[in-house]
């Protein structure tokens, strides 16, 4: 995978970017262009953040921000582009949970001196990731190698195959796809999933508008350890 490509991405979140990032994707885009509501990844957050949390490509922070979290939680926060990691962890800066920022890409492994997360959320993070969903999968043996025996990762990625995009959806699709933000052409739920229990043993899929929301627990670990147990 080209690291320049992956980084390209990531670099155009900038600061003015993230300053109406909200209105236009979380306000906008996921309820006219998507048909996925926010709240219904909001729901997601309120039942699956763990403790000790890893999010990965945070954006603004603002599904954090609107979470209950635990009292008490450590979040990790991990991207590529260090305005992310600011703008995300100034969004928690008054709440009662502790933060950090890390740099690092998904589709490395991820350094074992942060240890293992109760939960882990990649939340439309895969549709930003280039390649096919055999390069993206690779990201998924690294979060699991991350993630406790019976915690769980969950999170959202826009889909390009197999779903029927409106005429807002099929304009920002072409769009992002030629700016090289989005990297989702191809991608499907059954190429998701498929890859998911590759790394899973427990996986579920559900598309929602021209979103695939997911979740996976009991990771598999490499020679054949992992799981509940």
């Amino acid at each position: 995978m080209n690291d320049q490509e992956v980084r390209r991405g990531a670099g155009i979140y900038s600061k003015p970017v993230l300053g109406f990032y909200d209105l236009l994707v979380v306000k906008f885009s996921n309820s006219l262009a998507w048909r996925c509501a926010s709240q219904l990844m909001l729901d997601q957050y309120n039942r699956c953040i763990g403790l000790r949390h890893l999010d990965v490509g945070p954006g603004t922070g603002w599904y954090l921000a609107k979470a209950n979290l635990p009292k008490s939680a450590e979040i990790t926060l991990m991207d590529l582009n260090e305005n992310t990691l600011e703008h995300a962890a100034s969004r928690l800066a008054h709440s009662n949970v502790s933060t950090r920022g890390v740099t690092g890409n998904v589709l490395e492994p991820i350094p074992e001196a942060l240890g293992q997360f109760e939960s882990i959320a990649a939340n439309y993070v895969f549709h930003c990731v280039p390649g096919s969903w055999e390069d993206k999968g690779a990201a998924f043996e690294y979060l699991g190698e991350r993630l406790a025996d019976d915690g769980v990762l969950f999170g959202s990625t826009i889909l390009g195959r197999g779903v029927n995009h409106n005429l807002i959806g099929r304009g920002f699709m072409a769009l992002y796809n030629r700016m090289g933000i989005f990297h989702n052409r191809e991608d499907d739920a059954a190429g998701l999933e498929a890859e998911l229990r590759r790394s899973f043993r427990q996986v579920s899929v559900d598309v929602v508008g021209t979103v695939a929301v997911f979740s996976a627990r009991e990771p598999l670990r490499k020679g054949g350890a992992g799981g509940l147990g």
